[in-house]
């Protein structure tokens, strides 16, 4: 399966103004990751740092938060992952199962968990 953009709203867990971004939507990324300045300029400050292993082998050390992801109306609170500049931002899928969003990657887009045989 190929990545395909989705939008996402990341706001603050203070109830600050959010900012809709395009993210990479990827059932292989478990964490969503932001590009830090973006983060830090909605007032999300790490609260922590844990490394993680990327799928070419490689381990990487990076702050992470928690922050509001919103999509199509429905929020939930999730980490986030502060990603070097100019990293893209990616959606990963404890987000999703946090919205209940499943991928359909034949049409490449999110689903209601609810339209799919548990």
């Amino acid at each position: 399966m190929g990545t395909f953009n989705y939008s996402v709203q990341i706001a603050s867990m203070d109830g600050g103004e959010g900012r809709e971004i395009e993210a990479a939507v990827d059932t292989g990324a478990f964490l969503t990751t932001v590009p830090a300045p973006l983060l830090r300029e909605l007032g999300i400050e790490p609260r922590g740092r844990r490394r993680f292993s990327q799928s070419d082998g490689r381990w990487i050390d990076r702050p992470f938060a928690e922050a509001w992801a919103s999509i199509d109306g429905e929020s939930v609170i999730t980490v986030v992952l502060f990603g070097d500049d100019d990293d893209p931002a990616v959606l990963g899928s404890y987000t999703l199962e946090g919205l209940f969003l499943a991928v359909d990657p034949v049409r490449q887009r999110l689903v209601p968990l609810e339209s799919l045989p548990l």
